[in-house]
């Protein structure tokens, strides 16, 4: 299984925003997808916003080609998600999953 990471700061008074477009039109478009398994919502405020760390999980590369393209390390962020953003990643970073973490729980 490989674990994909894009982090993305959202213009604060948009993050509930973004977080409803995640719900609304990413993930469920994401279920579609073969190879998909999963995803988190990882989010915390600093200081030129509120950062948001998103992590899918995939069956395969050739899965996330089904999501991203040709270009798997390229990030997917559709316009209207750019305008919420201050900054956010333009290259994404893969990790092939060790363990879940319900096999390091008690």
């Amino acid at each position: 299984m490989i674990a994909r990471h894009w982090r993305g700061v959202a213009k604060a008074d948009r993050a509930d925003e973004y977080v409803q477009h995640l719900l609304a039109d990413t993930l469920p478009g994401l279920r579609q997808l073969p190879g998909f398994v999963s995803a988190s919502i990882l989010r915390r405020s600093i200081a030129g916003g509120v950062e948001f760390l998103i992590v899918t999980h995939w069956a395969s590369l050739e899965a996330i080609r089904g999501f991203a393209g040709d270009d798997v390390h390229a990030a997917v962020v559709p316009g209207v998600v750019q305008d919420m953003m201050v900054d956010y990643d333009r290259v994404v970073r893969h990790f092939d999953v060790v363990s879940e973490p319900s096999v390091l729980s008690r």
